[in-house]
């Protein structure tokens, strides 16, 4: 009897140790899972972010034109004689041309105290040009300044290369008249306007394409992926 005891004790065991065995090495079966799983995810992520990297690193912002107000009214003299280097002829043209060297940018300022910036290809050197001729200003004593002056983005221009040859009849032809302006003996580029955003398109045979219109760069990259779209499904670009 005893001996009976001792087996089923020791078949217990063994069937308990099994279990145990089974137990872990589904535990870490699934672990194993669940880290390849997430370090799949996290590979898709980042090749999903090297991606759209790429893709915007593509578009070459050219040009931000911007306009702000400094003033209710400015004496374009007094200015004149503040910014030094100040381009004035009111002969030739009724605004006065300012340009910062360390920007590469140009603002334009007129009588009413409106100005417009242009050159810069970041928002942020838009700010610090129009920032750097506020200070020009206050330090000259000039009157009514506006310290922190609303800035709006009235155009942006960019560049983008398709990589790809482009058929420019063919796209004339197959996108319609509606929205596209194709007459190479006057223009060498075909222009095209996407209705939403209300961006415009220049493309030329060699697979460049420039847009303006834009007011924020989002605007660049949604056109530019309606436009990649719409020639992808007529089969014009590879």
């Amino acid at each position: 009897m005893a001996e009976k005891k001792t087996t089923k004790k020791t078949d217990t065991k063994k069937k308990t140790d099994t279990k145990k065995k089974t137990d872990t090495k589904k535990k870490t079966d699934t672990k194993k899972k669940t880290d390849t799983k997430k370090k799949t995810d996290t590979k898709k992520k980042t090749d999903t972010k090297k991606k759209s990297k790429k893709e915007e690193q593509k578009i070459s912002i050219e040009n931000i034109v911007a306009s702000t107000k400094l003033a209710e009214k400015l004496d374009l003299n007094q200015v004149a004689l503040a910014l030094d280097g100040a381009e004035y002829e009111p002969e030739q043209f009724p605004g006065l041309v300012y340009r910062l060297k360390e920007e590469r940018t140009a603002i334009l300022l007129f009588r009413s105290g409106k100005a417009n910036c242009t050159g810069a290809k970041t928002i942020e050197s838009v700010q610090r040009t129009i920032k750097a001729v506020v200070k020009k200003l206050e330090k000259a004593g000039l009157p009514t300044i506006i310290k922190e002056p609303d800035i709006i983005v009235q155009n942006i221009v960019a560049v983008y290369d398709l990589k790809s040859d482009l058929n420019l009849n063919a796209i004339a032809i197959t996108l319609g008249l509606e929205r596209v302006e194709y007459e190479p003996e006057q223009f060498p580029g075909l222009v095209y306007r996407v209705a939403e955003p209300k961006v415009v398109m220049l493309l030329f045979g060699s697979g460049k394409v420039v847009c303006t219109g834009a007011k924020k760069e989002e605007d660049i990259k949604t056109g530019l992926d309606t436009l990649k779209k719409e020639l992808r499904a007529a089969g014009l670009l590879h």
